[in-house]
């Protein structure tokens, strides 16, 4: 039934032929007012992330040193305590011939990954302690890493377990931090895009370090870590220093809503670790249809995409716990756009190699890592 039929049928009076809608009128005659949805002007939803380009969130590119074994890393600036040792692997100066083309020189994978030989990655392993501590048999102190806060105390019994994982008897421990404070060890996080944390104490010595992808950051794995530190050893805000190495920064490190809003679930800061980075390439934003994918927001190669920043999470967790920010160095460098000098999972889809970051005590009268 139409509306002019149906309101005659209630009993009201047929409207004049004036224009007016039939529905207006019956609103009319009871006293109503009838207020129409009229579409309103679209104007352009503000974002609630920092909009950048690529190019203003690249990190300097960090100058490695050279050992004397041709192992290029990088030490930590303002870390020349005589008791300690600290850094950050490079790809360049080992012996693996895995993941660079036929005429380069060999490169320090540090993982015992599908492609690269077991041998030439425990050899790598003892070119990396001689170079950061001068002494090949260092004990290197690695983990079996799944993106959790779990961390764990390594002591005497660690060394020795890792000789038996080097003969391939059994496995390292299942964690993604460790801390100690017997002297002559190299506790090892494994990165190839991940952030490393190294943290010391300059009172208690006591060492620790901390693998912190994004999984592992949301879960606090660093507050966690220094939490641990002052239960088991007593460790002071105060007395701490920290270092912060390289890692996918925020001008490469994509990601979707979901990791934002398990970011959101944890800090209050959270908003400022984000970033809505736009393409620069102009092929691309003329024809940006020419590049449509099917993958989920934040994962496809044309902006606008989510970018987090960890290394800035990371320093906001060591604040939180009480560090000065004079205390906290950040070493620097993208392993993502930086390839030369990192190993990339994302860079090279997974086909990578793995770095290392390392810290240890010193052992008394352990001579001091040569310098070229």
């Amino acid at each position: 039934m139409r509306p002019s039929s149906r309101a005659q049928s209630l009993g009201f009076p047929a409207p004049a032929s004036s224009g007016i809608d039939p529905v207006d009128a019956l609103f009319q005659q009871a006293g109503l007012n009838r207020n129409r949805r009229r579409p309103q002007p679209r104007s352009p939803r503000p974002s609630r992330f920092a909009r950048v380009a690529p190019e203003e969130l690249n990190p300097p590119l960090p100058v490695p040193r050279r050992a004397p074994n041709g192992v290029e890393w990088l030490p930590i600036p303002g870390w020349d305590f005589p008791w300690l040792w600290g850094g950050f692997s490079t790809r360049a100066g080992g012996l693996s011939r895995a993941y660079c083309a036929e005429d380069a020189p060999g490169e320090l994978n540090l993982g015992f990954t599908a492609a690269d030989d077991r041998a030439t990655v425990l050899a790598n392993r003892r070119l990396l302690a001689e170079a950061v501590t001068g002494d090949a048999a260092t004990p290197v102190i690695a983990l079996k890493q799944f993106h959790s806060n779990l961390v764990v105390r390594a002591s005497a019994d660690d060394a020795a377990r890792s000789t038996s994982a080097e003969a391939g008897r059994q496995g390292p421990r299942r964690a993604d931090g460790q801390i100690t404070d017997v002297a002559g060890l190299l506790l090892a996080v494994q990165t190839a895009d991940c952030i490393p944390v190294l943290v010391a104490d300059r009172r208690q010595r006591v060492v620790a370090a901390f693998h912190a992808g994004w999984r592992g950051t949301a879960k606090r794995i660093v507050e966690t870590g220094v939490g641990r530190m002052r239960l088991i050893f007593g460790c002071r805000p105060q007395d701490l220093i920290a270092a912060i190495g390289p890692g996918a920064s925020a001008c490469c490190y994509s990601v979707g809503e979901e990791v934002f809003s398990e970011f959101e679930s944890q800090f209050s800061y959270a908003l400022e670790l984000f970033h809505e980075v736009f393409s620069s390439d102009p092929v691309k934003t003329r024809y940006p249809m020419l590049f449509l994918t099917q993958r989920a927001p934040g994962h496809s190669s044309i902006g606008p995409s989510l970018h987090v920043d960890l290394v800035e999470a990371n320093r906001r967790q060591l604040l939180a716990c009480g560090l000065s920010q004079s205390s906290i160095q950040v070493v620097g460098g993208c392993t993502q756009c930086q390839g030369q000098l990192f190993f990339s999972h994302r860079a090279s889809h997974g086909h990578t190699g793995r770095m290392m970051a390392v810290i240890g005590i010193r052992k008394a009268g352990k001579t001091r890592s040569r310098r070229p």
